[in-house]
């Protein structure tokens, strides 16, 4: 069980950004000079590297490189950022600066300066972040095709897992099929209480007076129902059309059968998430009101506030282009691919 259900206290951060159980990290008394990747797997991961930036010079999308420190930080009540404060010599004043958890902000900025296709290959941070899965500083691959659908860079990111990582191809399911089939629920019109009902039923140890929103229930099955169902499939698999209240950074729209969706996906393999992918929110206004909706819940939680990235809201307003793009966990990616149980497995030092 996670830290925040044990104490009670779950803040409806995103369940796969969680505390990993039974897993030891090194403490300081077992840390040494040696790397915690063998050499042999860090050199297989710096081919997989080429191989990734083979992938997108075949395609005509240029790497970028965008700054690591910002003003300004996501949202999301589920991150936290870590922040350092910038001191100019002889200077009294400071300036926080975030870390950036994901290079998204500074990439749109790139885009809306008509950039066309790019990636990044970017070490990225995310606080509290501990487990097999998770550290504070990992590597993620993010990229934007403004010429591609969604379903389209699905078939991308399915081209790459195929050509740079000899994975099988992957298919595909709606959130609602998913958990029709697991849970014999329909998510758009079923109540909140047979949704909390649910998810006391399935998940032991919960309890009873856990007080959480519809999205917080539907994330805790997601997380401790159907994920492990998803390992045991043993393919890739894409879930796409989220219910539209987890748009995050995605356009909402109608799904075939006239449901309002976020146009987004999520990809697993073996049951772990690895990858989150938008048909990208092109108004200013809305992003402005999902930022100032999340700071709103950050109060609640009783967490700091965050800057909004007024750079962001600046380039989309002066015109970003439709676009679909993609953040994958590159280490997570390698674990599975070269069959390790941790993530510092694949990474030169942990910290």
């Amino acid at each position: 069980m996670s830290k925040e259900l044990k104490n009670n206290t779950f803040i409806n951060r995103h369940p796969r950004v969680r505390e990993d159980d039974g897993v030891k990290i090194m403490n300081l008394e077992q840390r040494n000079w040696q790397p915690t990747a063998d050499i042999t797997i860090l050199k297989r991961r710096a081919q997989y590297l080429a191989d990734v930036r083979l992938f997108f010079a075949e395609r005509d999308v240029w790497e970028v490189e965008t700054p690591i420190l910002s003003p300004a930080a996501p949202t999301a009540p589920y991150l936290d950022s870590f922040t350092t404060d910038y001191i100019p010599l002889g200077s009294q004043s400071k300036q926080r600066y975030y870390l950036q958890t994901s290079p998204e902000f500074a990439m749109k900025r790139l885009l809306a300066a008509d950039s066309g296709s790019i990636y990044q290959i970017a070490k990225v941070f995310r606080n509290g972040e501990q487990g097999k899965l998770h550290s504070p500083e990992f590597t993620m691959l993010e990229w934007y095709r403004p010429d591609l659908t969604l379903h389209q860079l699905i078939d991308e990111v399915n081209a790459l897992l195929q050509q740079a990582f000899n994975l099988p191809a992957v298919c595909r399911l709606s959130y609602r099929s998913v958990f029709e089939f697991y849970l014999k629920i329909n998510v758009f019109t079923c109540s909140d209480n047979k949704i909390m009902e649910c998810a006391l039923k399935r998940i032991k140890g919960l309890p009873t007076d856990l007080n959480l929103d519809r999205d917080g229930w539907l994330e805790l099955l997601m997380s401790y129902v159907i994920e492990p169902r998803l390992a045991a499939m043993n393919m890739p698999l894409f879930i796409y059309d989220f219910p539209a209240s987890q748009a995050q950074l995605a356009k909402i729209k109608q799904d075939n059968s006239g449901y309002e969706v976020a146009d987004r996906f999520e990809l697993y393999i073996n049951g772990v998430e690895l990858a989150n992918g938008y048909n990208e929110l092109l108004d200013t206004n809305e992003l402005r009101k999902r930022f100032e909706a999340d700071n709103q819940q950050r109060k609640l939680q009783n967490k700091a506030e965050i800057p909004l990235d007024e750079n962001l809201l600046a380039a989309m307003k002066h015109g970003l282009s439709e676009c679909s793009g993609v953040a994958l966990g590159l280490d997570r990616l390698l674990m599975l691919v070269l069959d390790k149980n941790n993530i510092f497995e694949v990474q030169s030092f942990t910290l």
